[in-house]
């Protein structure tokens, strides 16, 4: 992915704190899962660097994770050789903010919010977006949204948003199982973007899991497209 993307899907979304070991740069989750507690390369590395990184996720007694480029062939064969295991690939999609904000919203289905509704952090924890991750989104600065989807007159969904340059990322975006297959992330994909393009961005991008092909088929609809992709490699603390 390029270079704008790239600065954006650390800046929205960062961990507590950074070490760097060698080539890498590992992140202090506090439990806020693989993202933020993940080590990954930012330069030349080796590996005797591993070792390293090993021992920073240990003094943090987080699970031993790094997350690796689809297309980092050596990396990954350096960690399989370590022992690591590979888990939940992951695609990096991205569309042009204008794709989405062509379609009006119908009236009163979602709004752009900060802070969050104690509705919306409950819609969150319920898909297992718990407090530690949404402390991810309090520590990420300015500008950035909470967005509240409603059906049937309920608050039924809610994504969060934030900007760095150029480039709008969605994270979380959660719809309550009853609520689920009548529409509701592609509106609030859609007012992620209205909201994006009221606030200067241009792009807008997210990360979905590749298991999850009711989400990646909805972001196909919309006009993302596949830019990058990674795994997270791990072992047992």
């Amino acid at each position: 992915m390029d270079a704008a993307l790239a600065r954006a899907f650390e800046d929205t979304w960062p961990a507590a704190e950074y070490a760097d070991a060698g080539g890498f740069r590992v992140g202090r989750g506090l439990g806020a899962g693989g993202r933020v507690s993940s080590a990954r390369a930012v330069g030349r590395w080796t590996k005797g660097d591993i070792p390293a990184v090993e021992a920073i996720h240990r003094r943090w007694r987080q699970q031993p994770m790094f997350r690796v480029p689809d297309t980092d062939d050596g990396l990954a064969d350096a960690l399989q050789d370590a022992g690591y295991r590979r888990e939940t690939p992951t695609a990096i999609m991205q569309a042009p903010v204008a794709a989405l904000t062509g379609q009006p919203i119908p009236y009163l289905t979602t709004f752009a919010i900060w802070p969050p509704l104690a509705i919306q952090r409950d819609i969150w924890a319920a898909g297992n977006i718990g407090p530690m991750r949404q402390a991810v989104m309090d520590r990420v600065p300015a500008p950035k949204t909470a967005i509240l989807g409603r059906i049937d007159d309920r608050a039924a969904g809610a994504a969060f948003a934030a900007i760095a340059g150029d480039v709008a990322m969605v994270h979380a975006v959660e719809v309550l199982p009853a609520f689920r297959r009548r529409g509701l992330a592609g509106w609030l994909m859609r007012q992620a973007a209205q909201w994006a393009a009221d606030h200067g961005a241009t792009w807008i991008g997210l990360a979905v899991s590749r298991a999850n092909g009711g989400a990646r088929a909805t972001y196909d609809r919309l006009g993302f497209t596949e830019v990058a992709g990674y795994a997270y490699y791990a072992k047992d603390l």
